[in-house]
């Protein structure tokens, strides 16, 4: 069959912008209700906000996926073995396509209004359970804003053609491209860098192995410190986005590791394969995205593996950091 993966970025970029003005009407109404504990699964917490972006999206699906390409969702709220596959009915083997969705990466932030989430979406050719990230073919995420906010940004990509950024003007609806970039720094000096540790749980290892991170690269107190700065964006999407967008040269999150190490295991809060389905988009933008160990990420498009990865602005900062994390991964966290 011939597909069309441009038309597929367009749908994946009409879906979000559809779920982004759902969620701001419906912020207008209710949300004092956003905060609202729904349900507590295997993969998170799910919160009211959550349950308004599933609903959204389920709809959006049902009027306007072209029935000619039947897809399989994957998404968080869908936890409890049930197959949600459009057209409605389709089974799994006669689907073509995987879609892989966080409806809202970065709840927390957004049900406060104190930071934008991020709308995260990816198609992969189905593969059964055999289908992993390094599949995905077409990536698209979407700013969901907070209410101060005029401007929400848009990113889409299909893998190859590069990165399509589009500002959105929240207020008269116009659009226009704006240039994406990493940053080409070849150091870390006075730029963003960190390691993720957005809970009490393992912040003080985890906090461990960045401190020791920056001795071994030379920068802990050099010429007075405070030469890499901190920046704890609780939204592995807007993680994405800020690396691309040239804000952060390095982040990561390691979470997995340092949990597996203190005996948290499984149930603890971490990276899933929908929080970081759209690395594509980095990719295209020309970062890196990777293993801690500097490997391709290849996890399955699921709800529950939890993903330890590693982001960098570009090659040479990537080529700076690797063996030292190694080390360092092999002392602490192993």
């Amino acid at each position: 069959m011939n597909i069309n993966l441009e038309q597929a970025r367009k749908l994946l970029c009409a879906l979000q912008v559809d779920l982004r003005d759902t969620l701001i009407a419906a912020r207008a109404k209710q949300a004092h209700t956003f905060a609202r504990v729904a349900a507590v699964t295997a993969a998170d917490t799910i919160y009211q906000v959550d349950r308004l972006s599933e609903a959204a999206i389920l709809a959006w699906f049902g009027r306007h996926w072209p029935r000619a390409w039947p897809v399989e969702l994957v998404m968080e709220g869908l936890e409890d073995g049930e197959s949600v596959t459009f057209p409605r009915g389709t089974p799994v083997a006669q689907t073509i396509f995987k879609c892989i969705l966080d409806p809202i990466d970065g709840t927390r932030n957004l049900m406060y209004d104190k930071r934008a989430a991020w709308a995260l979406a990816a198609l992969a050719p189905q593969r059964g359970p055999k289908t992993h990230l390094g599949d995905i073919v077409v990536a698209a995420m979407t700013e969901l804003p907070t209410s101060k906010q005029g401007r929400a940004d848009q990113l889409s990509a299909v893998r190859g053609q590069g990165v399509v950024a589009q500002a959105h003007d929240l207020r008269t609806g116009r659009r226009r491209a704006y240039a994406l970039r990493p940053s080409r720094a070849r150091h870390f000096e006075h730029g963003f860098a960190s390691i993720a540790r957005f809970f009490p749980e393992g912040k003080a290892l985890l906090a461990t192995v960045e401190e020791a991170l920056w001795r071994e690269l030379g920068l802990l107190g050099k010429n007075g410190g405070q030469l890499v700065f901190d920046d704890q964006y609780l939204s592995t999407g807007g993680q994405i986005h800020e690396l691309a967008a040239g804000h952060d040269r390095m982040l990561g999150d390691l979470r997995p590791l340092a949990y597996a190490k203190l005996g948290l295991g499984r149930a603890s809060l971490c990276c899933h394969p929908y929080d970081i389905c759209t690395e594509l988009i980095l990719r295209e933008a020309g970062g890196i995205v990777e293993t801690p160990d500097g490997r391709p990420l290849r996890v399955p498009l699921d709800t529950t593996t939890p993903v330890a990865w590693m982001g960098y602005a570009n090659p040479t900062l990537a080529r700076a950091v690797r063996p030292v994390l190694r080390r360092l991964i092999r002392r602490y966290l192993a």
